[in-house]
Formats: C-alpha cells, structure tokens, sequence
C-alpha cells in the first residue's frame, strides 16, 4: 500500500500564498506522476497542476502564471506553490500519485480558504 500525507493548506486573503505540500511512503517502487487537483461542493475534481518523473508538467489554465508545481524524488514529495490567490481558487485540495506497478492513489485532501 501506499499512504500520501498532505499539508500547507489554510486561510489567506486574497493575493497571499501558500504551499502545499505531500509525501507519499510506503511500497513504491517508483512514482511516475505527482498531481494536485482541487474540488469544491457540488462540482467534480478537476486537476489543478502534475509533474511527471522527467520533471514536464501541465497546469490548468486557470493557475497558469500563479501556482508552480515541484517534486523531490528522493523524498517522494510533490509541492504546490500558490500565490496571487483569489477567492475562486477556494477548494479542497487532493494529492494524487501514480506509482510504477500499484496505480494511483488519493490523499485526504488539504483545505484552501481565500478569502476576499
């Protein structure tokens, strides 16, 4: 199995930052894509910003320019830096990996509150 903790959600006004951040452990053999995506209430999960192995990434049009996503293969860390949010960015935030022989997997989710 495969366990994800994530952090570094919260509260912030509207133009603040934050980072999130999530570890994965457990049997991983190699972890090929790291991704975050977001949801809120009543609408489904849409990816926010991912990161393969190679270090390539894609980002929703809707953060370009804000968030920047990193990993730390060493330590099987994904990052989300956020900044310049605004209050639509306001959702609960889930890690998700994809692990070379096992699939993919969810964390918990972290909240993301911006307020206006």
């Amino acid at each position: 199995q495969v366990q994800l903790v994530e952090s570094g959600g919260g509260l912030v006004q509207a133009g603040g930052s934050l980072r999130l951040s999530c570890t994965a452990s457990g049997s991983i053999f190699r972890i090929n894509v790291m991704g975050w995506y977001r949801q809120t209430p009543g609408k489904q999960r849409e990816l926010v910003a991912r990161i393969i192995s190679s270090g390539s990434t894609n980002y929703a049009d809707f953060v370009k320019g804000r968030f920047t996503i990193s990993r730390d293969n060493a330590k099987n860390t994904v990052y989300l830096q956020m900044n310049s949010l605004k209050p639509e960015d306001t959702a609960r935030y889930y890690c998700n990996v994809v692990v070379d022989l096992r699939g993919d997997y969810w964390g918990q989710g972290t909240q993301v509150t911006v307020s206006s």
